[in-house]
């Protein structure tokens, strides 16, 4: 690369599907809304059936997807070998400056892809990762070996929390010096400026007025642990007969889990109600946000509930010791620990005063944490550190 940059630097996000989640809020906001220094472009594959699409989330801020074929959840080796290489026509033709992969089959073509056509800079974000609690030993070990190889060829591996970093070096993948972390940014405002307690959920549900809801907001999937949130629910029907539960998402497991709530007797106390694109209701109605994952990296419900003033209950896993101070804005339980989960959150039902002073002060951290502006500046602060990077090398 020349030592005169170009007067807008084309940088490619590419990421394996835009299914509902933190990711693809994530890099609809980059490709949307960095600045006039760069023209980014987004690079997609296809949602799964089981998987709520959330490309209109991009459109809506005047960013047009570009679908690969192929690109999507599904492995495939021979398909995806040929993936590299329609990948590597695009960058070779394009000439991107920067590369930008997100998820685990993205990061791997992608970047496989873009160091065969010499992109300057390549960058990958760990989104949460599948080298625990995905796959047997096997499998784990090979993409291990592969994350540890691509490692290799990415300028700056970027992770969403200081505790994810350290997981991330500690499995042996990149340098320290060549691993950063960079919490989550997300559009926030309308949580900010959201009333508590409306009602409006619970009208949808058929439920009175002032009805305790406890809610967790995940795609249908087991790493989400749903059947900890489950277990949890008996336990607390059976000791608050006035507390129902919300299951706000879809996915794999939806049949699996509807049956799994009439084995425990909650029909009539389990709502599920599939995907929401407007999530600023669903969290005012909520007296408590769980999360009961066994893997995450920086869950954006999480971010979005205590945006909305709503306390938590959630497992320590990946960054959330970083959103989540516990005792102070929520509380943090032990993976598949369904009773200490039921304990707090009950905790939280049974003082409204102390979850709302708690639900502020989420709020309050949330403000001057994970904005979106601050995600921004982060970004460009990076991708202008890593091309003068390359400038001085030339």
């Amino acid at each position: 690369m020349s030592g005169t940059a170009p007067s807008r630097r084309r940088v490619y996000h590419v990421i394996a599907r835009l299914n509902i989640g933190g990711p693809a809020v994530h890099v609809a906001l980059l490709a949307s809304r960095l600045p006039p220094a760069y023209d980014p472009v987004l690079l997609t594959g296809e949602v799964g059936p089981d998987e709520g699409d959330m490309a209109y989330y991009a459109r809506e801020r005047g960013v047009e997807p570009l679908v690969v074929a192929g690109l999507g959840r599904e492995l495939k080796p021979l398909r995806d070998l040929a993936l590299v290489w329609k990948l590597y026509k695009v960058f070779a033709s394009e000439r991107p400056v920067i590369v930008h992969t997100h998820t685990a089959k993205a990061g791997a073509v992608g970047r496989l892809a873009a160091w065969l056509a010499g992109v300057p800079v390549i960058v990958h974000t760990f989104h949460g990762h599948v080298l625990r609690g995905y796959f047997g030993p096997f499998k784990t070990r090979i993409f291990g070996a592969i994350e540890r190889a691509l490692a290799r060829v990415t300028d700056c591996i970027v992770t969403l929390g200081e505790r994810q970093r350290e997981e991330i070096l500690s499995l042996g993948i990149g340098r320290r010096d060549d691993v950063v972390a960079i919490p989550l940014g997300l559009d926030l405002d309308a949580l900010f400026e959201g009333s508590r307690r409306t009602g409006k959920l619970q009208q949808e549900l058929g439920l009175d007025a002032g009805t305790p809801l406890v809610g967790i907001v995940a795609r249908l999937v087991p790493i989400k642990g749903h059947e900890d949130f489950l277990a949890a629910a008996r336990q607390m029907a059976d000791r608050d007969p006035r507390v129902h539960f919300a299951i706000v998402g879809d996915g794999e497991r939806r049949e699996e889990l509807g049956r799994r709530v009439a084995e425990l007797g909650l029909t009539d106390r389990v709502h599920f109600t599939g995907w929401k694109r407007d999530l600023a209701p669903v969290y005012a109605d909520l007296d408590v946000v769980v999360l009961c994952s066994k893997n995450e990296g920086l869950p954006t419900a999480l971010i979005e509930a205590q945006a909305a003033g709503a306390p938590v209950v959630s497992t320590p896993v990946g960054a959330v010791a970083e959103i989540v101070e516990d005792g102070v804005t929520g509380h943090l339980v032990p993976i598949g620990d369904p009773a200490a989960l039921a304990e707090k959150t009950l905790a939280l039902i049974a003082d409204p005063a102390a979850a709302d002073a708690m639900g502020q002060r989420g709020r309050t951290r949330m403000r001057s944490r994970y904005g979106v502006q601050r995600l921004l500046d982060d970004i460009d602060r990076l991708y202008s550190q890593l091309l003068d990077r390359k400038v001085a090398l030339a």
